[in-house]
């Protein structure tokens, strides 16, 4: 694929998932977009099994800088990816929140991890401006098939993934996750 028809492809992808991210953050709770099954087999063919997880940490992205980060780096720790971009307003609404929850839960094992949709120049704008205390890294058209083999097949912004220290999924939303959701997620899976 040449170079431009593969950016109008990334444009077209970002521009549909932040008309989606946006139309469904306007409710004020999060919402899971595709069941979790508890067992293997159990619920429908829809259904996102919990061992989808291993998809998330067999990624490998670069953030601002060009470092690639391996997130199997995260393996035994309650992960929490958070897929965003710069121009999504319900994404820049929920990441203070992140910031905060990922300062407090960093010493019991909790990760924060964003995989942003953008520029490497306006992430590390964000970031330097919010002091991020977590890594972005930068996603492309391969971060955009993750986010839907997770359970997102709409590409729909801010969407976000909470993993269990065995990798697997445990929360699936779409739309803003707000500081006290977010963290009874998280302190469900903590002893």
């Amino acid at each position: 694929m040449t170079r431009l028809p593969q950016s109008i492809l990334i444009v077209l992808v970002a521009i549909a998932a932040g008309a989606f991210g946006y139309w469904t953050s306007r409710s004020t709770s999060p919402s899971i977009i595709r069941p979790l099954a508890t067992s293997p087999g159990e619920a429908g063919s829809d259904a996102v099994a919990p061992e989808a997880g291993a998809r998330l940490l067999a990624a490998a992205l670069p953030d601002v800088d060009g470092k690639l980060h391996a997130l199997s780096e995260l393996q035994g720790q309650v992960v929490v990816a958070n897929f965003w971009a710069t121009w999504c307003p319900p994404c820049r609404k929920e990441i203070p929140d992140f910031i905060d929850v990922s300062r407090r839960y960093h010493d019991r094992g909790v990760r924060f991890v964003g995989l942003s949709l953008d520029t490497a120049e306006r992430v590390a704008a964000f970031r330097d401006d919010l002091k991020v205390p977590y890594p972005l890294l930068l996603g492309d058209a391969g971060t955009v098939d993750l986010a839907a083999a997770l359970g997102n097949p709409a590409g729909a912004l801010p969407f976000t993934v909470i993993l269990d220290r065995k990798g697997h999924i445990r929360h699936l939303s779409v739309g803003g996750l707000s500081k006290s959701d977010l963290e009874g997620k998280i302190s469900a899976l903590l002893p």
